[in-house]
């Protein structure tokens, strides 16, 4: 088969979550323009289909799909895999971008923590769930946009497991140490399997995630706006490890401004790293 040169991606398929806004959404583009069949994931349905809808639009991508789910749940990790392994039986580039900053604690309907549920907890789990389809669709790809918020932080394993995780700063921070230790871990179990696993830090970008709450919105957010790089500049190196053949075969990396960096000693440290993921299998029941 010869592929289209303007469409690079063209038959293969992309999940991209937290998909309606920021960098989610700049990523998803970017990838419907390189001609992938672009599953777009996000927690409100009416903003979802409008991406859709305005992606087949704008990109001349028919090969648009958008599933509502709201991924700081469990119950809607395991339902979005299973609508997704309906419909397709691989999957070649996974991206776990959706995250949040919370100023307090609170716990999700399912009594967990929400920083952590939503930031690495279920990021865990949907990709377990998912990687059959990708090993199915060697070589495929798995990019997980993490942040260097993690270098100020120490991850506390005994208070994650007792569902603290600490509140705001902290726990993004802690939540984040999780995510690229986890890339780390996941790339050493994953290798020689043609699934490559990074992070990256997108960088100070000027998205909406703290338009959440009141003061932030108005004290915050107006800041942000004004110095943070916009989106599509957040999601460059996000598309470039999901879709460029400069990276193929490279795993196990924590990208920023394209190229790999290291990141903090707490993400690397394995013996940390394997007993956050037995963990990490206790909390979402998946062994």
């Amino acid at each position: 088969m010869v592929k289209d040169a303007a469409r690079p991606l063209s038959g293969r398929v992309c999940m991209v979550t937290g998909a309606t806004a920021g960098i989610g959404r700049a990523t998803a583009e970017a990838l419907a323009r390189l001609g992938a069949n672009v599953v777009a994931v996000g927690r409100k349905a009416e903003a979802g289909e409008r991406l859709a809808d305005r992606l087949r639009k704008e990109t001349g991508n028919p090969q648009i799909e958008f599933l509502r789910a709201d991924l700081s749940l469990q119950s809607d990790v395991r339902g979005l895999a299973s609508r997704f392994l309906r419909r397709h039986d691989r999957l070649h580039v996974l991206v776990n971008n959706v995250g949040a900053y919370f100023l307090g604690r609170s716990t999700t309907a399912e009594g967990i923590e929400v920083t952590f549920a939503l930031n690495y907890w279920n990021v865990f789990l949907l990709t377990r769930l998912l990687l059959v389809p990708l090993q199915a669709g060697v070589p495929s790809r798995i990019v997980n946009v993490s942040s260097d918020s993690h270098r100020g932080a120490r991850l506390d394993l005994a208070a994650v497991e007792r569902a603290r995780g600490g509140t705001g700063l902290n726990a993004y921070g802690q939540s984040k140490i999780a995510l690229t230790s986890f890339t780390y871990e996941l790339a050493r179990r994953l290798a020689g399997s043609g699934v490559t696993v990074n992070a990256v830090h997108p960088g100070f970008v000027a998205s909406s995630m703290y338009d959440e709450y009141p003061l932030l919105r108005w004290v915050v957010a107006p800041v942000v706006r004004r110095v943070g790089k916009p989106v599509e500049a957040g999601a460059d190196t996000v598309v470039y490890l999901a879709s460029s053949g400069e990276v193929e075969g490279v795993t196990g990396q924590y990208f920023v401004n394209r190229a790999a960096v290291r990141s903090s000693p707490a993400t690397t440290d394995e013996d940390a790293a394997r007993k956050l993921w037995d963990m990490s299998e206790r909390m979402v029941g998946q062994r």
